[in-house]
């Protein structure tokens, strides 16, 4: 975060003051967070004895206005520093320091358009006045053009060009930028994969102050992903982000207490860290709670708050909770059982590559349950079981050596069905208890 000028000597040093503290730790912290860098400015204002109120009003009756004063004016209104709050009035003031071609309002104004904030959603705008403010030499605004070639937003999606973005950024000291560009060498996104260069840009962008890069340094750490792993330093890292607010952290600082990572099991700890992720948000969190409500583990039993917010999680994209959704429908656990339905969510989490959700509805396509059996749905489940047992699914692993050895929609084979069963079972059944899955 930017350490600021004490005790300047006029309002127009406040003002320039005031930028700084916006333009550097628009680096730091993502849109989701910019409030906490109106709370840096509040400080700044009070350590320097003045009153928020009075730096507005001076902005406010400057004439004439040059589109710097429009874009601090904007983010004033946006988040409160001195004057009630209007998000219309922001987007006003956002708009006419873009029209004065301002990068950092043509920034500020992108990300209106790009979330729909006071105006209709428009990302090819948003696209259009990133790429300007980027031109400039906006390292904000490269970032988030990156993420739009990233995701297809405003325009075709191009992983090399959002690599380059994110690069150039990067290599301006942008830390958002720095853990983009990590994703990518991680992933191997419009680059070659690289786990150690994702590593070093995520320590680096962390060092800085940044908290979803200590929090990804933390899973790098408990995954041994371009470092060798360590739990204690991966606990150390989601302490760290859990602590400054990040709700990605504290759901993985809940996991490290549920099980024993790098510190003492902590039941209690861990459901409190759940709660206040999912209450931020975070769908992982809202679908780890629903487990916790679904099976009364440190809370009492609540089958239809778990279904709620399996939901919730699922609405927002996990594909875990759609899988537990499905569970929920087929068994009856906080609705009206409803095998079709079940069925359904199970196969949607599926096609987006859930394991847990391929191997249950293989299971369904083998007993007929929640659609119409036929003669192929064997060769089905054996498909099914194959792909999520090729990930690494256990659970499908021993349906799939079930297969081989009873041949079911595949060709006898007690070979390859002996290492996929597990040696110490000595009756081998069918692992008919599917169930809702934590991860």
């Amino acid at each position: 975060m930017s350490s600021s000028i004490e005790n300047p000597n006029s309002s127009l040093d406040l003002h320039k003051e005031a930028l700084i503290i916006i333009k550097e730790n628009l680096s730091i912290f993502p849109a989701s967070e910019y409030s906490k860098i109106a709370d840096l400015v509040k400080k700044y204002l009070v350590r320097n004895q003045k009153n928020p109120q009075d730096f507005f009003n001076d902005l406010k009756n400057k004439n004439p206005k040059a589109s710097i004063d429009y874009v601090l004016l904007g983010f004033s209104l946006e988040h409160g520093i001195g004057t009630i709050p209007s998000l219309r009035k922001s987007f006003l003031k956002f708009q006419k320091a873009a029209k004065a071609k301002d990068p950092l309002g043509e920034f500020f104004l992108g990300h209106c358009y790009l979330d729909g904030i006071c105006t209709s959603q428009d990302r090819a705008k948003a696209f259009s006045l990133y790429s300007r403010a980027a031109e400039a030499g906006n390292l904000s605004a490269q970032n988030n053009l990156g993420r739009c070639y990233q995701n297809g937003w405003g325009t075709k999606k191009n992983d090399k060009n959002a690599f380059e973005l994110y690069l150039r950024a990067a290599e301006g000291g942008n830390t958002i930028a720095q853990c983009s560009l990590g994703w990518c060498y991680q992933n191997g996104c419009g680059t070659t994969k690289n786990m150690e260069k994702g590593f070093e840009l995520y320590s680096k962008a962390a060092e800085a102050g940044n908290i979803n890069a200590q929090n990804n340094l933390g899973r790098c750490y408990q995954n041994g992903w371009g470092t060798t792993k360590n739990v204690e330093k991966a606990f150390e890292f989601y302490s760290k982000a859990a602590e400054a607010g990040n709700p990605s952290a504290q759901n993985n600082l809940g996991r490290c207490y549920q099980n024993g990572w790098g510190t003492t099991k902590n039941e209690e700890k861990a459901f409190t860290l759940y709660l206040n992720a999912a209450e931020a948000g975070n769908a992982i969190a809202q679908s780890h709670l629903g487990w916790c409500y679904q099976n009364g583990w440190v809370v009492t039993k609540n089958e239809e708050k778990a279904f709620e917010l399996y939901s919730k999680a699922a609405e927002a994209g996990y594909m875990n909770a759609q899988n537990n959704i499905g569970w929920c429908y087929q068994n009856g656990c906080g609705t009206t059982k409803n095998m079709k339905r079940g069925f359904r969510h199970y196969l949607r989490a599926a096609e987006a590559g859930n394991t847990n959700a391929q191997n249950n509805l293989g299971w369904c396509y083998q007993n007929g349950w929640g659609t119409k059996k036929n003669e192929k749905d064997l060769e089905k489940a054996f498909e099914l079981y194959s792909k999520a047992a090729k990930a690494g699914n256990t659970n499908a692993q021993i349906n799939l050596g079930l297969c081989y050895q009873n041949g079911w929609g595949t060709t006898k084979n007690l070979k390859k069905a002996f290492p996929l069963l597990n040696p110490d079972t000595n009756n081998l059944t069918y692992q008919s208890d599917i169930k809702t899955s934590q991860d």
